[in-house]
């Protein structure tokens, strides 16, 4: 159990076992309603659930066998600038709008969707095949609205769905899940023009809630052989919306870092 403070609500982090191995094709929806059927911990309205962008990939069969690419003298390039292997930054280059930094060994880029991240999201973790990667799904917030649809269908209930992937950050350390994908949740909480504890008027503060979510499953997810695809945040007050998680993304003219 977390809790925030006396004075506000506590919630609950809460792994969804008997998941299994998702394949292509799979439908992540009823597997969900399936597992939460033989859980102690049935899904409830209102509840969150924050899905790995691994599993989700995999059911849409976004999946590269990197023995199938050639690589373009452009990722043959980079790939011996950064010591990476040429099949690799070939997906990633066709998975990405425009290449922000490749240095150090780390190559960030601009997604299709517009996340700016190391390697476009293209990881060979957690992929059940060799020499296989997978990539970002390809509307992370339409597969979250097609889960919520199913869980409804089939559950009888309305959740909110965020779909996670970890990413690293410029100015920290370590890696925190992120959300790259909604359904059903505002991703952002604007308290501007809110007082706070002594009366100032706050001007700009917004709080990243689906990332923050995305983080708090994390925990309770790993990033190794844990085996927790799934969580449920239970009672967590959440604003409902049909807003995209590209909400969260800071627009080019205003990023003074990317500029």
């Amino acid at each position: 159990m977390m809790t925030q403070s006396t004075n506000s609500p506590a919630y609950s982090v809460i792994p969804l076992e008997g998941m299994g191995v998702i394949k292509e094709d799979d439908d992540i929806g009823v597997l969900i309603c399936a597992a939460c059927r033989k859980t102690v911990f049935p899904l409830e309205k209102d509840d969150i659930l924050v899905i790995a962008q691994t599993i989700v990939s995999r059911a849409e069969g976004a999946i590269v066998d990197l023995a199938s690419v050639k690589p373009s003298r452009r990722a043959k390039r980079l790939a011996s600038k950064l010591g990476k292997r040429p099949e690799l930054v070939e997906v990633i280059l066709q998975a990405s709008k425009r290449v922000v930094r490749a240095e150090q060994g780390h190559l960030i880029v601009e997604t299709h969707h517009g996340f700016v991240c190391a390697n476009a999201g293209v990881d060979s973790s957690n992929v059940h095949r060799r020499n296989h990667v997978t990539l970002l799904p390809e509307n992370p917030d339409r597969s979250a609205q097609l889960i919520r649809q199913t869980i409804k269908q089939d559950y009888g209930v309305d959740v909110a769905v965020i779909i996670s992937d970890t990413h690293g950050r410029p100015f920290r350390k370590g890696a925190i899940n992120v959300a790259i994908g909604t359904s059903g949740i505002a991703p952002m909480k604007v308290f501007v023009g809110q007082p706070d504890l002594f009366g100032y008027t706050l001007r700009s503060t917004a709080v990243a809630v689906a990332d923050e979510l995305a983080s708090a499953a994390e925990l309770v997810m790993g990033e190794a052989d844990e085996g927790v695809p799934v969580v449920i945040i239970r009672g967590y007050p959440y604003e409902k919306a049909e807003t995209s998680a590209r909400v969260l993304v800071r627009e080019e003219s205003k990023d003074i870092f990317r500029r």
